[in-house]
């Protein structure tokens, strides 16, 4: 087994290295991936370190010393080995990028740490401390990785990240598998492997901008050309989204929408510099936003909020769900939270609650409980389900 800590990290800068590494781990059914990368001055991550380890292995592979990455691509691809991560989306998205492949299968240990208990998007030092009794050493969390010489106590502190991951898999697999709980996953891993969670999508750049939600439709249709236009110009520039233009000054010209570069002048949070090189850009997508097609859901209508009167169905399935987390073991927030249950009062049934596992440990009851086939009923350890008359 691995060591707690180690003298020296093995660091993997030769591709004939490397392909020996990825020979023996691919005699393992899984290995503990980590990635460390920079993104602080670019649209795309750039990668600059990947973790590794089984349960006799412990290697750090330097990208930006390889010519070739091929081998790692193999380990990727290989059916046989699963590819383990904590909270995988980041990591996924660079190495997509960079291999032009998704690791598969994978197993997220922040994922199926919801299945025993953890609140929903637990870290990887609460994990490994509750479950390990170990303190992770944080003080290297804002290391610049992609400069060389990387020093021990880096090179360690990233070793980290996959040398208590590999404890923590096997055990908490074998939990679940006690719980009966391990394929309940299946379907919550394979949403990871759906490349396109990975790659741009301008059209729909104007989500993430926050405040967009809120303006009136023909707000948003500025927003989303606004939005889109910037989000190709960091793709094209490799620059990050907030260097082209902030989120603020996208809003505030959504909100404005001046005609002319004589209004334009007059937002007071544009930059001048942006104002002289893309002010024409900008007038013409506004004005362009108000004739040609909307992006999807730009123009979709705010949910119509629940009347006051069905409130009371809201808490009763509040009640129900936390019966079901302390049943379960499972939190309440990983469930459900309040927004899905008032969906489901007012009618709504494609929810996650009623889907997968989520249905079998929570869904259904809620579900019958509203439609009137169980009911509630107070208890001395809290409430019971019972039939009704």
């Amino acid at each position: 087994m691995i060591p707690d800590t180690s003298e020296s990290v093995a660091v993997i800068a030769d591709v004939e290295a490397l392909r020996d590494l990825v020979q023996r781990l691919r005699k393992s059914a899984w290995v503990a991936v980590d990635t460390e990368f920079m993104r602080e001055r670019t649209y795309y991550p750039k990668l600059c370190l990947v973790q590794l380890a089984t349960d006799t292995e412990l290697a750090c592979v330097d990208p930006l010393a390889l010519a070739d990455l091929s081998p790692l691509t193999e380990l990727w691809t290989d059916a046989s080995v699963t590819k383990v991560f904590h909270a995988a989306g980041q990591d996924m998205e660079v190495l997509l990028q960079t291999a032009g492949e998704l690791p598969r299968p994978v197993f997220d240990t922040q994922i199926a740490a919801t299945l025993l208990g953890y609140p929903d998007q637990i870290g990887y030092a609460r994990l490994v401390a509750d479950r390990l009794g170990v303190t992770l050493d944080k003080s290297h969390t804002r290391s610049d990785w992609s400069r060389r010489p990387l020093s021990t106590e880096e090179l360690d502190y990233a070793a980290d990240d996959v040398r208590y991951l590999a404890r923590l898999f096997p055990d908490m697999e074998a939990e679940l598998e006690r719980r009966g709980r391990r394929d309940w996953l299946d379907p919550e891993f394979e949403t990871l492997l759906d490349a396109n969670r990975y790659r741009p999508d301008p059209a729909a750049a104007w989500r993430r901008v926050r405040g967009g939600q809120r303006l009136r439709p023909g707000q948003r249709r500025a927003l989303a050309r606004l939005a889109e236009w910037r989000e190709h110009a960091a793709m094209t520039g490799d620059r990050p989204r907030g260097w082209i233009l902030k989120d603020e000054v996208l809003l505030t010209l959504a909100q404005k929408r001046p005609g002319d570069e004589t209004e334009l002048g007059k937002i007071r949070n544009l930059p001048e510099n942006v104002r002289r090189k893309h002010g024409k850009t900008l007038v013409e997508l506004i004005a362009a936003a108000a004739e040609g097609p909307a992006p999807p859901g730009v123009e979709e209508p705010a949910p119509a909020p629940l009347p006051p009167e069905r409130q009371p169905l809201v808490d009763l399935a509040m009640a129900g769900l936390r019966e079901r987390s302390a049943a379960t073991g499972i939190a309440a927030g990983t469930l459900a939270n309040r927004k899905d249950l008032e969906r489901l009062v007012a009618g709504e049934r494609d929810l996650p609650l009623l889907k997968g596992w989520r249905r079998e440990a929570a869904g259904q009851a809620l579900l019958d409980l509203l439609e009137g086939k169980t009911a509630l009923r107070g208890a001395e350890t809290g409430v019971d389900w019972i039939e009704p008359d």
